[in-house]
């Protein structure tokens, strides 16, 4: 039974009312307001119109009456029959945020300190037949926390070390600070008779084409140890017949069983083949008689972390199936700053545009949750892997303290016991940039006491993943390895060098150096970069016009506003300015600042990455800061809170891509063309490269002979500029790859500069479909650069969107809103840098 009815909520000052009064189950709540459950506090009040919407303007400020209080929750269940000797009635909270007092008809059964974990209790001596109450009083962070020692360090607030919560309610450099609290995730009563199910942990021991070997662990509670525990496990596979069964007894309510599966379907990632899921299903019975079942998706694969390659150099890459993959994603924060409000579908639609983007792996960020069954779910489904961090971001900890310690232990094994049987889920990792920033900031002086925290990382995680996971590779911190953990040399790295202008190479004890410069700052510097894995990296862009404007007050809507920059939570404004200084020149206006930054963002993450697929024999993966928004700011995300993507993502789509023709060129360097291959199957043919004017003219053509192999870069040729060009003006070129007859998109590339080009008036012409949901553009006089389509509405999907249109090839785009409302197209707006904002529209 699920507890999602009606739920009361109110608040009070700390300890205005004795707590077992508002407990007591007569107690006459009907005054009280009603709440969501999963839910929270902040996004109850906005539904009741109690608060204004945090996010428009500075409304954030308004709100933090809110973390001051003392809040309760209280709701009503009703038992037919009160349980049996044989049974056991338990209480289950999914999450609760965070330091809670559970009562159930006026008993105090237990109190919670950790946002990162589920609590269950047992009720059934408390539970009557017919109506229960259930009342849950949630206190001020600051109750637990006034009276701890801080921590010389802990990024954006001291408060948070002590405290097990998401690190972003706190302020981050993308996000507010919005401290929420509430029962964020589902409640249940589970009731069980003689025994129940207490894990069940499946994990592929061996997979070929031939046979694959599938070994679960089940442990079961007895409730009468007179009885004896036998159960059937299989697997089941999507057309509803039994791959593979076994069964048997359970000694000391465990047991242990391997499933050999004949010709198995494995789980690839969606770009080097199906997600294929079987069922897992282990039933548990007691004399016989059926009292539990586990019944979830289980993909079959394995999955490990190169350290070496086969010469016995360094290496990071992960191996699906045996098949060393090129991991391209992004960095996943929590989809909403109100983690509990935020509906499945929000992550859908997040994750179904990673793979549409081509994307393979997010990486769950430290500073956030261990996500929600539904993103692992859906991961599973769709064919993306995930990098897993331990909830612990940028701050020493106080691993000294026993109670804090056993507190995070049982974290630990609450989140891998519930994410280990997931398909998607590639690799444990401790940290996000403890290690190496604890390091920077002793050698600068900022911090003189010990490593507090560094025991979780090397030492609890690996002992609780050696007893509870020892199925998949575990790493320290993100990144490590080295000397210094940043060392390119050795595991991941953080590319901060670009947009943060952090100098390297760098050795530990070296103080830190910073480069706010254009060239300290510029996203040419990625191609310094020879990391074996790039795990997090990137540079701001504008949100999109219908976000900016949902949410910034008008009078503040101009380029330079108070309001504008309160978007913008990084700690130096001016990084962003320097980036497109150096690229695209200084914005003067709002309709600027949201082209050039969306241009020298996406340009910029294009450059990075071209250049670590091209390395792929040495590089082995790029995952891009960040996916996603959650809140309407300015900030790394290739889609903003609307879920609208930005530039970077309709480029991602293509540079990300499996198949990639890819041109390495700097001004008045020579042009070296390479095709990159992810599959899994070679390929031939013509690979074509053009050379165009601006004025749509054909200058130059040329066409090269190409044998790929399979998962390889291959250079294919090299000109120098002069030669390509044929006389044409660099400042007036734009080349143009292709390869006819392969699954692979049409590339291109200026030869200089945004701010350096000489580029003509286009004029946009367009006409609309609006039936089909289709917008065909045409383009004459000039080459138009960066042509956008903007509809004021959320959530609008596109065939393609930001891209380059040449003269005398019309171009139809497809468009969607992906939540089945109704295109605003009699509001659509076409541009480009080099056109007009705005164009007329023509039925088609």
């Amino acid at each position: 039974m699920e507890l999602s009815g009606e739920w009361r909520l109110q608040h009070y000052e700390v300890g205005q009312v004795p707590p077992l009064q508002l407990a007591d189950a007569g107690l006459d709540d009907r005054f009280w307001i009603t709440a969501a459950v999963p839910g929270d506090v902040h996004s109850t009040l906005i539904e009741r119109k109690l608060i204004e919407h945090p996010y428009y303007g500075h409304n954030d400020i308004k709100c933090r009456w809110i973390e001051q209080k003392e809040w309760w929750y209280r709701t009503k269940f009703q038992l037919d029959e009160a349980p049996s000797q044989d049974e056991r009635l338990e209480l289950v909270f999914e999450g609760l945020d965070t330091f809670a007092t559970i009562y159930v008809n006026g008993l105090e059964i237990g109190q919670t300190a950790n946002m990162h974990r589920s609590y269950v209790y047992d009720v059934t001596r408390i539970a009557n037949r017919g109506k229960n109450t259930v009342a849950v009083k949630f206190d001020p962070l600051s109750l637990h926390n006034r009276d701890k020692a801080q921590m010389q360090w802990s990024s954006y607030t001291k408060e948070r070390p002590w405290i097990r919560k998401a690190a972003m309610n706190f302020g981050w450099d993308w996000g507010p600070r919005m401290v929420t609290t509430g029962i964020w995730g589902k409640v249940h009563l589970k009731r069980s008779k003689l025994a129940r199910l207490d894990s069940v942990y499946a994990r592929t021991e061996t997979a070929d084409k031939g046979m694959a070997t599938v070994r679960a662990s089940i442990e079961a509670k007895c409730f009468n140890r007179s009885v004896e525990l036998t159960y059937r496990a299989s697997l089941v596979d999507a057309l509803g017949d039994t791959a593979a069964e076994a069964a048997g007894k359970l000694a000391r309510s465990r047991a242990e069983v391997s499933l050999n599966i004949d010709h198995p379907e494995l789980w690839w990632t969606h770009d080097l083949g199906q997600p294929y899921l079987y069922d897992l299903e282990v039933i548990l019975y007691a004399d016989g008689q059926e009292t539990d079942r586990y019944r979830k998706p289980f993909g079959i694969r394995t999955i490990e972390l190169l350290l070496q390659d086969e010469h016995g150099r360094h290496a990071f890459a992960f191996q699906l199936n045996g098949v060393r993959l090129f991991a391209k994603g992004s960095n996943w924060i929590p989809v909403d700053n109100f983690i509990g409000s935020a509906p499945d579908k929000r992550y859908t639609d997040l994750i179904e545009l990673a793979v549409e983007s081509n994307m393979n792996m997010l990486r769950i960020w430290a500073g956030g949750i261990y996500e929600k069954s539904f993103f692992y779910d859906e991961c599973d489904r769709l064919g993306v892997l995930v990098w897993q961090d331990f909830a612990f971001a940028n701050a020493l900890f106080p691993d000294y303290n026993a109670d804090f310690m056993d507190n995070v232990r049982q974290e630990a094994i609450c989140n891998i016991k519930r994410l280990r049987n997931h398909a998607s889920l590639a690799i444990w990792c401790g940290n996000n940039e403890i290690d190496w920033l604890y390091d920077m900031k002793s050698s600068d002086g900022d911090i003189t006491c010990p490593f507090y925290g560094e025991s979780i990382y090397h030492h609890l995680l690996p002992e609780v993943l050696e007893q509870y996971d020892d199925s998949r590779p575990y790493w320290p911190s993100s990144p490590y390895g080295g000397n210094d953990a940043n060392d390119p040399e050795v595991g991941d790295r953080h590319n901060w060098q670009v947009w943060h202008g952090s100098v390297y190479p760098r050795k530990f004890g070296d103080r830190t150096m910073l480069d706010y410069s254009i060239e300290g700052v510029t996203f040419k510097n990625y191609k310094k970069d020879d990391t074996l894995f790039s795990s997090e990296f990137g540079m701001h862009a504008s949100a999109n016009r219908y976000t900016l404007e949902k949410y910034v007050p008008d009078e503040e809507f101009y380029w330079g506003s108070v309001e504008m920059a309160y978007r913008n939570k990084d700690t130096n404004h001016q990084k962003g300015i320097l980036l497109m200084e150096g690229f695209t020149g200084i914005p003067s206006d709002i309709e600027e600042y949201m082209g050039f930054s969306m241009l020298t963002q996406a340009e910029g993450l294009k450059y990075g990455i071209e250049h670590y697929r091209r390395n792929k024999a040495r590089t082995s993966g790029a995952l891009i800061w960040q996916h996603g928004d959650s809140w309407p700011g300015t900030s790394w995300s290739l889609i903003d809170y609307e879920l609208l993507p930005k530039a970077s993502f309709y480029y991602a789509r293509k540079f990300y891509h499996p198949l990639h023709l890819t041109l390495d060129h700097d001004p008045g360097e020579p042009l070296k063309l390479w095709v990159v291959n992810d599959r899994l199957q070679a390929c031939s043919g013509k690979v074509t490269l053009q050379v165009y004017d601006f004025e749509g003219k054909l200058v130059r053509s040329l066409e090269t002979a190409a044998e790929v192999g399979a998962n390889t870069a291959v250079k294919l040729g090299e000109w120098e500029e002069l030669d390509i060009l044929g006389g044409l003006s660099p400042d007036r070129a734009l080349v143009r790859l292709s390869a006819p007859g392969w699954d692979c998109e049409d590339n291109y590339y200026y030869l200089r500069d945004h701010k350096e080009l000489d580029l003509p008036q286009a004029q946009l012409t367009a006409s609309v479909d609006a039936e089909l949901g289709v917008v065909t553009l045409r383009t004459t006089g000039a080459v138009a650069r960066l042509v956008t389509i903007d509809i004021p509405q959320g959530n609008v999907r596109m065939s393609d969107n930001f891209f380059e249109l040449l003269p005398g090839e019309p171009k139809s785009i497809k468009l969607r809103q992906a939540d089945g409302q109704a295109l605003l197209l009699d509001r659509i707006r076409i541009g480009a840098l080099n056109a007009a904002s705005t164009i007329p529209l023509f039925n088609s």
